[in-house]
């Protein structure tokens, strides 16, 4: 990370004298909250919930962002990477389905590391990784045999959108070349005793759809089951919440209508998705965003 480009932004900045790229972290590592969760897909959290570790900063920074207090680093605690390995295996004690590696690309190298420390005192169950899929492929590709399980967004589809709302005309490119690395590592989704167990190892990917945004989602849909078929999961979100940070772009200052979900809904079922989640309407509320405050870390 003397020259750092681990993510699309090539910021190139010396994160090892402490100097700051786009996603705001030097090499230290930037934990918000480690605790169990169970408002993830549930093949992720299962009964006992996910072992979800927060990461500070970020590479993307929607304007719509849901967790914005540790996507802008304000949030979080500076830990070792002996310490991150400890909480794994905490995490692990508690009961936890699996370790949830939430926006972690900042930081891979460490996460390598403190996932090498922990599987040597006995940590054994399966490593999600969580993110915007705002990564370089170099980058996901390093993760080959530590990772089981990926769960990448795929944002948008059209790059006036992504520009807009992220600042990243590449998004559409970039997450498509590192969602097929994602799935070349994991192959088809595996189970623990059948589908509706928890996931041992596989890709499930997101999709948020955004206020007035439903052709996007089409095309995202459509490009996903296109390319993989029954290969991967597709969880389509209904959860998005606007916040005061969307003030300043009025066609997001709103949820989604039933109406609009419903229709990415039909489309998926139409076009032949089988393997899938949905979710219903009520999740779009604050109260499901957790508390960043160093829970756990």
């Amino acid at each position: 990370m003397k020259i750092c480009t681990l993510c699309p932004r090539m910021c190139a900045v010396d994160r090892k004298s402490g100097e700051r790229g786009i996603c705001g972290q030097t090499t230290e590592i930037k934990v918000a909250r480690a605790a169990l969760h169970f408002w993830e897909e549930p093949c992720i959290s299962g009964e006992m919930g996910s072992g979800a570790v927060f990461f500070s900063g970020c590479a993307l920074h929607c304007v719509f962002c849901q967790n914005e207090n540790i996507a802008n680093g304000t949030a979080g605690k500076v830990i070792s990477t002996e310490r991150l390995g400890e909480i794994f295996l905490e995490l692990q004690e508690k009961g936890a389905n699996n370790i949830n590696l939430v926006t972690p690309g900042q930081f891979v190298p460490q996460i390598i590391k403190a996932v090498e420390l922990a599987r040597n005192q006995n940590l054994k169950i399966p490593i999600v990784y969580n993110t915007s899929s705002y990564e370089n492929v170099d980058t996901i590709r390093s993760l080959e045999g530590i990772v089981d399980i990926y769960l990448p967004d795929f944002k948008y589809f059209d790059t006036a959108l992504s520009a807009k709302y992220s600042h990243a005309p590449d998004y559409p490119a970039v997450a498509k070349a590192v969602i097929a690395e994602m799935v070349r590592q994991t192959g088809a989704a595996v189970f623990e005793n059948g589908e509706d167990s928890l996931m041992k190892r596989g890709t499930i990917v997101r999709h948020l759809i955004l206020p007035g945004c439903t052709k996007d989602s089409k095309a995202v849909l459509k490009y996903l089951h296109e390319t993989y078929e029954n290969q991967i999961y597709i969880s389509i979100m209904h959860q998005f919440t606007p916040l005061s940070n969307v003030k300043k772009y009025p066609e997001l200052n709103r949820k989604i209508t039933d109406r609009e979900y419903d229709e990415v809904i039909d489309f998926a079922i139409d076009i032949g998705i089988e393997n899938g989640f949905i979710q219903e309407g009520e999740t779009a509320e604050e109260s499901f965003i957790p508390e960043f405050d160093n829970e756990g870390v």
